[in-house]
This record gives C-alpha cells, sequence and structure tokens, in this order.
C-alpha cells in the first residue's frame, strides 16, 4: 500500500530532502527485485498447479488461487513501484496509474486475508462439524467474488482522492482527502481493523479450537490406522495454513505500527531516517507476497509435486512415479480380502466391511462410498459395521 499522503503537508517541498546514495539504492533494488521475481513466479506456479490438475480443485485450494492470484497481482503492479517512488520521491507513472497504484494493495490485500479467514472457517466446519454441508463449488465462487467486491468496496475512497500534483523539480501522488488533518489517521484505523485485526481474531479463535481438536484429544471415529492417517492429514492442512496466517501478520504487524506512529506523532514523517524506516516495514510487507509457495512446497507433497513437474526441466530436479500420482486424479481400485473389501486411492486406503458371500461391490456405489463431492472426494459414510468414517480421510486438501 502506498503511503497515505496530503498535499497540504507536500506542496511545500518542491525538491527530495531524500535522497540516498547510489550504493543504498543499489542494494535495496535488489531487496525489493528478490521479492518481484519470488512472489510473482511462485504464485503463478501455484495457481498452475491447481488450475492444470483435476485433482487440485478443492473448496481449500480454490481459496489457496485467490490468494495467489491476489499476491502475484500486488507484487507485480505495486512493489517496484513503491520502491520506485519512496527512493526518488518523484512520480514518472501519471494520474491514472496513482489512482490505481493506492487503489490495488488494499483491495489485493483484503483478499488476501480474506481468502486465508475462509480457508480457516471451512477447516473448523469439516472438522469440528464433518456431518454438516461444505461449501459447493459454486458457493466458493460466490464467497471468492463476495471478497473482491467488498475489498474494492473499502478501497474506493483512495481511489476517489488520489491525485497528482506537478511541482517545479518533481511531482507527486497522493490522497487529497477532504479534512487531511484526520481523515488518513481515521481511515488507516478503519483499514487495520477490516483488513488485519477482525480477520486475525476470527483466525485466532477457529484455528485455536481445531488445534485443541486435533492435538489435544481424540476425534470421535475409528482407532485403525485409517483413523490415523485422517488425523495426520487434517493436522498437516492445519498446520501450513496456521504458518501462512502467522507469516502474514508478522509481515503486515511493522507496517500497520508505522502508520500509527507517524499518525500520531506527524513531526516524524520529516526527519529524513524515517525514509529508511519507511522503505524497511514497506519491504517486509510486501515481502509476505512471497512465502506462501514456499511454504506449500515444503509443507505439502502435492504442491511438492506440481513444483517439481514445472522445473523437471532442471538437471537436479527429480519427479518420481510416486510424486507423479500424487497429481493425478483419483482412482479406486477394489480388491477382495476374506470378509473385507478394500477401496484403495493411490496412497491410502478405505475399508468397507462386508459378508464374504457378496460379490465385490462397485467402488462408485453409493452404499460403500457415498456420493462424490465436488471436488472429487467422498462425503462421510459409514461402512456396514457402522463405524463412521470421516470424509478427507486421504486428502490433504479435501
Amino acid at each position: 500500500m502506498a503511503q497515505p499522503q496530503n498535499g497540504s503537508n507536500l506542496t511545500g517541498n518542491f525538491t527530495n530532502q531524500f535522497v540516498q546514495p547510489p550504493w543504498r539504492v543499489a542494494l535495496w533494488s535488489v531487496a525489493y527485485s528478490s521479492i518481484l521475481a519470488v512472489a510473482v513466479f511462485g504464485n503463478l506456479i501455484v495457481m498452475w498447479i491447481i488450475l492444470a490438475h483435476k485433482r487440485m480443485r478443492t473448496v481449500t485450494n480454490y481459496f489457496l488461487l485467490n490468494l495467489a492470484f491476489s499476491d502475484a497481482s500486488m507484487a507485480a503492479f505495486n512493489t517496484l513501484i513503491n520502491f520506485v517512488y519512496a527512493t526518488h520521491g518523484d512520480w514518472y507513472f501519471g494520474e491514472s496509474y496513482c489512482k490505481f497504484h493506492n487503489f490495488f494493495p488494499v483491495t489485493s490485500v483484503f483478499a488476501s486475508i480474506y481468502s486465508m479467514t475462509a480457508i480457516a472457517v471451512d477447516r473448523y466446519m469439516a472438522i469440528i462439524h464433518p456431518l454438516k454441508p461444505h461449501l459447493s463449488a459454486t458457493a466458493t465462487k460466490v464467497v471468492i467474488v463476495c471478497i473482491w467486491v467488498l475489498a474494492v468496496a473499502l478501497a474506493f475512497p483512495l481511489c476517489l482522492f488520489s491525485t497528482i500534483k506537478k511541482l517545479p523539480k518533481r511531482t507527486l501522488c497522493f490522497v487529497a482527502w477532504p479534512q487531511p488533518s484526520e481523515d488518513p489517521f481515521v481511515y488507516h484505523i478503519i483499514v487495520m481493523v477490516l483488513v488485519y485485526m477482525l480477520p486475525l481474531v476470527v483466525m485466532g479463535i477457529t484455528y485455536t479450537i481445531v488445534g485443541v481438536t486435533l492435538w489435544g484429544g481424540e476425534i470421535p471415529g475409528d482407532s485403525s490406522d485409517n483413523y490415523h492417517g485422517q488425523l495426520r492429514a487434517k493436522r498437516k492442512v492445519v498446520k501450513m495454513m496456521i504458518i501462512v496466517v502467522v507469516t502474514f501478520a508478522i509481515c503486515w504487524l511493522p507496517y500497520h505500527v508505522y502508520f500509527l506512529t507517524t499518525g500520531l506523532n506527524k513531526q516524524l514523517v520529516k526527519r529524513k531516517s524515517i525514509q529508511q524506516v519507511y522503505l524497511s516495514v514497506m519491504w517486509l510487507a510486501m515481502s509476505s507476497t512471497m512465502y506462501n509457495p514456499i511454504i506449500y512446497c515444503c509443507l505439502n507433497s502435492r504442491f511438492r509435486a506440481g513444483f517439481k513437474r514445472a522445473f523437471r526441466w532442471c538437471p537436479f530436479v527429480r519427479l518420481s512415479s510416486y510424486e507423479e500420482l500424487e497429481l493425478r486424479a483419483t482412482r479406486l481400485h477394489v480388491t477382495h480380502q476374506g470378509s473385507m473389501y478394500t477401496l484403495s486411492r493411490v496412497e491410502t486406503t478405505v475399508v468397507a466391511m462386508g459378508d464374504q458371500s457378496e460379490p465385490p461391490t462397485d467402488p462408485t456405489r453409493k452404499s460403500l462410498v457415498g456420493h462424490p463431492n465436488h471436488n472429487g472426494c467422498p462425503h462421510n459414510t459409514k461402512s456396514r459395521a457402522g463405524t463412521y468414517m470421516p470424509s478427507d480421510a486421504q486428502e490433504e486438501f479435501c
């Protein structure tokens, strides 16, 4: 997000008092360029993994797709522009892009954090209330559209009031608030509450309840190996998303502290050292766009297999046959084992009890695995013996 400014404070500064030595500009250039390269390339690969592989099109991954899109967009359209303007103090990009430059980051961050919030609520419902209806693919898309509509509404004042002012030696891009002494600070408080504090509180509550359930006691269900496999898979998903949320919170905390501090003490922005502080907090905030692909690759086997497929042209990257299967569509195979019929899903197993005299059951029948949901994953069902079997037993992202 661009630094909120007002015209009255800037029009008196006809020269740029924040000129930096070339070596320092070069170091900051490398730092910000690294964010741009890793964030855009990494999030584009995440988007490709989800869109190009049918098995990855799940509710959770649709929200991760939205998160990747918003992060890649903000990195591409704002990171280097923020750096250039903060370093040179001169706006080179015209009035239209000035409006977009102030408007889009708030929109993008809103979409990012509320995608995380939607994932937290979805995981809460899947684990705490597994028998209640879950989001369908259509409902998920509607939620994503609503997130973007609300994001645009929140950021619209920045687009409306943004303008440029040409001074004798430089051009400024700033938000010309109607009441410049109060409006910037009030607006940032609203943004901080809606785009930082409120969603983090919601995610903190939901993940605390889910964490206590997954790590603090036994979930009602089977005590078989299949049950423990389900538990491990659910823990992996929740652990990964908690790391994503905590990373986001850490990256954006100094940014909000900076604007609260400078809003309460406006004399701070006149100090020459404030430029380095601003570049530091802005780099940390912008860097939040590049960590998620790294987290996915490290903590999720399917995303890791997807990244290996994307980089299989590299001589040192090897994609095993098992990793190839990770991204393929689920296929069920029936084997007859005495009084048990086994449905195998590549790396996982679902067992249904039956009479020895019965012929093997068609694996697609409702009585055995239930209706497949929109993700291609079976809904919660019961075996013939009446043992409850949660739905996302084998799917890390079901």
